[in-house]
């Protein structure tokens, strides 16, 4: 019966069979260990699946996505995943994964209501709020939604860094870089938002460049300085 959805079993099926066949003992083996060297924290639109995108297979990338890829301070799911990757995976890098086009950030811009996801996105309406001048200064809509997502990437990644356990990771020598990128749904391709940081002395640094791209990009002139609120947490706070 249609609701049973046997056809996506029965996909299920052939796929398990495909891999075992290139690749015998890989489910076998897979049971025994989880080394994967990446985290992914991405949106969890349907449209941006983080393995098939990066062309790896189950146990390579370890996954964290909700609505518009935030990452904030009081979300314990998040931080829990984050320090599970870290501590217990020790996974060698963080990507923080946004999209062209994504409807959370489509929210926010336009301060368009969705429902309980309205709270949530209040984070990413505090992104366009700290860039307001320079979204405001920008052609059409199009061109500030892209902007958008490309600024919420660097805030969310910003946001990364400054937690405790990658804060900590660093302290004690643990080799840890983030990286921002941001996905295009038109063609497959993930963009690097030179967000990439292996340690706490490249946090404003990278940021300041990353931003500084994101204007030029958009058609802007570099920012004479870093909008206010940016900083690094002390390693005692959350």
């Amino acid at each position: 019966m249609p609701y049973r959805l046997r056809d996506l079993l029965e996909q299920n099926r052939r796929w398990a069979e495909g891999v075992e066949a290139s690749r015998p003992g890989f489910f076998t083996n897979l049971l025994q260990q989880q080394e994967p060297q990446y985290l992914w924290i991405g949106c969890a639109d349907s449209r941006v699946p983080a393995n098939e995108i990066l062309g790896l297979l189950p146990g390579d990338v370890f996954v964290h996505r909700n609505v518009a890829n935030v990452l904030v301070h009081s979300d314990l799911n998040a931080l829990s995943v984050m320090q599970y990757a870290i501590d217990q995976l020790h996974v060698r890098h963080i990507m923080v994964v946004g999209h062209y086009g994504c409807g959370g950030v489509t929210a926010a811009l336009h301060n368009r209501r969705v429902g309980l996801a309205d709270n949530w996105l209040r984070h990413v309406q505090d992104v366009r709020n700290k860039h307001r001048g320079f979204l405001d200064s920008l052609p059409d809509d199009d061109a500030r939604l892209r902007a958008l997502c490309e600024l919420n990437v660097l805030e969310q990644s910003l946001n990364v860094c400054e937690t405790t356990v990658v804060q900590d990771a660093w302290a004690r020598g643990q080799s840890v870089v983030t990286h921002g990128w941001v996905y295009g749904l038109h063609n497959g391709l993930l963009q690097d938002l030179e967000m990439t940081i292996r340690n706490a002395d490249e946090v404003q640094p990278a940021y300041a460049r990353a931003l500084a791209a994101v204007h030029l990009r958009r058609g802007g002139s570099a920012p004479s300085a870093l909008p206010s609120a940016t900083r690094l947490a002390n390693p005692g706070e959350t």
